[in-house]
């Protein structure tokens, strides 16, 4: 029985690892479960070794291209499957199967005729350029193949024997039944672009158009000369009248040496110190507490400073490594407690914050409480200006400078804190500035007013304006006609107008 196979040529599928092999069946042994191939091909290339044996436990497919008796099935002239058997090996039964058409390397190739294609040439052909030249042949030889006719024809070869018979017009009408789509009779037919064409109306849809939009404007319509249409408004659209925008919102009884305007171009003007002193006098009368001020001006003075470290670029779960470092250098007044309480909520947000304070053997009891809250933090708290970084930092609060006291300028510490931020090449921010007529001992790139601006020399950088909860009828009292700038935020930048 093994001995009947000799000399048929097989394709066999030994996995991705070892590859397809292809040849003729040199012997079969049915005791070591082993079959060789004479003339080996591996992947389409040949082997150098004249035989080639392999194991059942390889062999993945096998398929016979070719018996040797030749009564079972008729090979095409080149030696590819027009009908094959394929046998498979029973431990791999979920491997695919291939439904190409395997070409195996004949004897001699046949020169192909004219006006046909070769069998070869058309295995190197892709699928799209394989269908062009199906389309340019005629319409009795344009079919719709499926997996097995595709997989074992060519698109010259004649379809196989049934019964001796040679199969005719009648066995092509049946494949156009069976396998034909019904539309390949009108593919020959060209389009007609003008016939179509003809049958839109531009000018009756761009009319309809037009009218739409004068209807949706509010004029009247190209209809009857009475007709009323009603007014249609767009969904983004305001239907109420909108009022003049009046961009002076803040009025002062005694206005300062500047004006700021907002980016909405909204005008704040700035006031004098005396002004805002007794503004916030008031608030305090009401309730707004000192303590409730620092922990505002805190607040909004850490937002602002995480926003000029980088802001969610910077902080996040991924840098933990390259946490930002601020220098926040504070004298003993209400501006130092504000500084204090700035870098307590830097310090809850992941920076390193590194507090200077010089020791003083008595210190307002607003900067005693903010001290015991910062040193719950776990930020570094230093005494002395060489206890401070000989590196640049990310950033520099200036908390040293107060309203009233401007000796404060003449002690050694304040000499020494203000040269080592000079120094230190890194940018600062200025909370609560100073105006004294006197230039500033620390330039600052940025400063941060209170509820109102105050007249801030050009060294004193950007000017920001933040909101610490002065309410409207506050303002009031003092004389100052108000109405916030701030729309959706806290802290607002203000431009020279």
């Amino acid at each position: 029985m093994a001995s009947d196979w000799l000399g048929s040529l097989v394709s066999i599928n030994c996995g991705a690892t070892l590859g397809v092999y292809q040849g003729e069946v040199s012997s079969v042994d049915q005791t070591s479960q082993t079959i060789s191939l004479r003339q080996p091909f591996h992947n389409g290339v040949k082997c150098p070794v004249p035989e080639v044996t392999f194991s059942a436990m390889d062999i993945k497919d096998l398929k016979i291209l070719n018996i040797h008796n030749g009564s079972t099935q008729r090979n095409a002239p080149d030696g590819t499957l027009s009908a094959g058997y394929v046998v498979r090996n029973s431990k791999s039964a979920d491997a695919p199967v291939c439904s190409a058409p395997v070409a195996v390397p004949g004897r001699a190739e046949p020169r192909s005729s004219e006006g046909q294609t070769s069998p070869h040439q058309h295995c190197s052909k892709s699928y799209g350029e394989r269908h062009l030249d199906l389309a340019n042949q005629t319409k009795g030889f344009r079919r719709r193949h499926n997996s097995w006719s595709s997989s074992s024809r060519g698109p010259n070869q004649a379809t196989p024997k049934k019964n001796g018979v040679k199969n005719g017009g009648q066995m092509k009408n049946k494949d156009d039944e069976c396998f034909g789509d019904g539309i390949d009779d009108g593919l020959d037919e060209d389009f007609d672009f003008e016939g179509n064409l003809a049958l839109f109306d531009k000018a009756a849809v761009f009319s309809q158009i037009d009218t739409s939009e004068r209807r949706g404007n509010g004029a009247r319509s190209r209809g009857t000369p009475g007709e009323q249409t009603p007014s249609r408004y767009r969904h983004d659209e305001n239907i109420l009248e909108a009022k003049p925008v009046v961009y002076r919102q803040i009025a002062v009884p005694q206005p300062g040496a500047k004006e700021y305007c907002t980016d909405s171009g909204l005008v704040v003007p700035s006031v004098s110190y005396e002004l805002h002193k007794r503004l916030l006098c008031v608030a305090e009368r009401h309730g707004l507490s000192l303590e409730r001020r620092l922990e505002m001006t805190g607040v909004c003075a850490s937002q602002m400073a995480l926003t000029l470290l980088g802001g969610p670029n910077r902080l996040t779960p991924k840098n933990v490594h390259q946490r930002p470092t601020v220098a926040l250098l504070c004298g003993p007044h209400v501006q130092g407690a504000q500084g204090i309480s700035c870098g307590r909520h830097l310090a809850n947000h992941e920076v390193e914050v590194i507090l200077f304070l010089p020791n003083f053997v008595k210190m307002l009891e607003v900067i005693t409480s903010e001290l015991t809250l910062f040193g719950k933090t776990g930020g570094k708290h230093v005494s002395n200006v060489k206890d401070l970084p000989d590196t640049p930092v990310d950033l520099v609060i200036n908390c040293l400078d107060c309203h009233e006291n401007a000796f404060l300028r003449d002690q050694p510490w304040y000499r020494a804190a203000a040269d080592w931020a000079n120094q230190n090449r890194a940018p600062v921010l200025s909370i609560d500035p100073p105006v004294n007529g006197q230039e500033h001992a620390v330039e600052a790139k940025w400063s941060l007013c209170l509820g109102l601006p105050l007249s801030l020399p050009e060294g004193a950088g950007r000017v920001y304006l933040c909101d610490i909860g002065v309410p409207k009828h506050v303002f009031q009292e003092v004389g100052i006609r108000f109405h916030s700038p701030f729309g959706c935020k806290f802290v607002i930048p203000l431009h020279s107008a």
